[in-house]
């Protein structure tokens, strides 16, 4: 099944409105008895480990995706909420066929989504989704097993434990974080019990918000997407650090002492010159997504290191990491992957790395996390109805005169959305006038060939 043919999977698993397919019972139902019949070959008796976040819909799509997997043949181990990069973990750990979560990430609860990772804690790549989708869509009844090859559920109680004990090992023998006051945004999420008591055990004082989920306020006004209040906390309280993590804690902001926010692009840059340092850095450079700021990339050249560009999505870093050889990369958003400590993006992990050179260095967060000034960036989302906008001529030639325009001192990144009908226009220029000029001027051509009201764009 080509990539183009599929219909369920995205950049980042199945994801959609709880209850509405393709994110409802039937679904994750079939999506378990085809994910079971592509995993269950060989004689041992298979395995998946499924976890999830925080969500209301999260009862209802764990028992579907159970039920297709025992009747697939498989055991499921279930391990309740737990952040992303934890099921990665426990998936390779428990010698486990398969690994599930069950979260939509940064988005509100009404959304939910479904991960599937491998034996080796990778997520699957695109030419498997295919295989699974195409066995989807096609006539499960070879996927059943007989009645006395069913499978088993059980609930593993210390799978919260394991985590931690493993994300504690990321950090640095020797130092502590005593002294040292830390304010935690877990976002209601997957992370709300792990995430303050890693921090706590390593010696902080810790100042934890967002760590009562009801079902309903994942993600809501808090979280990675929304460091307001972490900020304003953080300066209350006279912190040291802010963590924000989003609803299933593969990915982090962070707030410096002074309540600025810090994204993924600072976060790479402190780390990457840290490892450099330090010996531990290998491939010589850094892997992010398009969307990093140039500004990352010449701070990187300053240090003799090379920053290695994908399409956007942490599974495309992963899988750039690994042919490169590079054991650190990233996103803007703040999804950060550390291969020596695991197979995905962990937002805590992460933070642990920066806590450590924090404490090495003894400065201030504010002078350690502004490694480099960021270029102007601007994004915007123009809506279209249909066709492809992209191809028409007024819009090829208005790129390349940009393009032309700009030179050396900037980039233009125009691309499709993987999720909905937009089109992503980004500018990024050394002068704040030319990127704004440049995005308007852009996305007007864009809208005039999509036909498509100027209201309709978002930005």
């Amino acid at each position: 099944m080509s990539d183009g043919a599929r219909r369920l999977f995205g950049t980042d698993g199945i994801r959609g409105v709880a209850n509405r397919a393709p994110m409802d019972a039937a679904t994750a139902l079939r999506l378990g008895q085809a994910a079971g019949r592509f995993f269950n070959r060989g004689q041992h008796r298979h395995r998946v480990v499924i976890g999830k976040d925080t969500r209301l819909s999260g009862y209802m799509l764990e028992p579907a995706l159970t039920a297709g997997f025992v009747g697939a043949g498989m055991d499921v181990v279930l391990v309740g909420p737990l952040p992303t990069p934890a099921i990665a973990l426990l998936t390779r750990s428990l010698r486990a066929d398969l690994g599930v979560m069950i979260s939509a990430s940064h988005n509100p609860f009404e959304d939910n989504g479904i991960k599937l990772f491998g034996p080796d804690g990778l997520k699957l790549s695109d030419a498997q989704e295919g295989e699974i989708e195409a066995l989807m869509g096609g006539d499960l009844a070879g996927a059943l097993a007989m009645p006395r090859r069913l499978g088993r559920a059980s609930r593993l109680e210390d799978a919260p434990g394991r985590y931690i004990e493993a994300v504690k090992a990321s950090f640095s023998r020797g130092r502590s974080l005593e002294g040292l006051r830390i304010v935690v945004d877990c976002a209601h999420g997957a992370a709300y019990k792990v995430a303050p008591t890693v921090l706590w055990e390593l010696g902080a004082e810790v100042v934890s918000i967002g760590v009562a989920p009801d079902g309903f306020n994942i993600n809501e006004g808090c979280g990675s997407t929304a460091p307001g209040a972490l900020a304003a906390l953080v300066r209350e309280r006279r912190a040291d650090l802010g963590i924000a993590l989003d609803g299933d804690a593969d990915r982090l902001v962070l707030v410096d002492e002074t309540g600025a926010v810090v994204d993924g692009d600072q976060i790479l840059a402190l780390i990457a010159s840290s490892w450099a340092a330090e010996g531990k850095l290998r491939g010589g450079g850094v892997v992010a997504t398009v969307m990093s700021n140039l500004g990352l990339e010449r701070f990187l050249q300053t240090k003799g290191l090379t920053l290695h560009r994908t399409k956007v999505g942490d599974r495309y870093v992963g899988e750039a990491m690994r042919e490169r050889g590079c054991n650190l990369g990233g996103e803007q958003s703040g999804h950060v992957i550390l291969s020596d400590h695991g197979t995905t993006g962990d937002g805590l992990v992460a933070a642990l790395q920066v806590l450590s050179v924090l404490v090495e260095e003894k400065r201030p967060a504010s002078e350690m996390l502004r490694r480099f000034a960021p270029l102007p960036q601007k994004l915007v989302n123009v809506r279209f109805a249909g066709g492809a906008p992209l191809k028409d001529e007024r819009v090829v030639e208005a790129i390349a005169a940009a393009e032309a325009e700009l030179g050396a001192r900037g980039r233009v990144l125009i691309r499709p959305s993987g999720t909905e009908p937009l089109i992503r226009v980004m500018v990024e220029a050394e002068e704040e006038a030319l990127v704004q000029s440049l995005t308007a001027r852009l996305a007007e051509v864009i809208r005039t060939a999509s036909a498509v009201p100027a209201r309709a764009a978002a930005e």
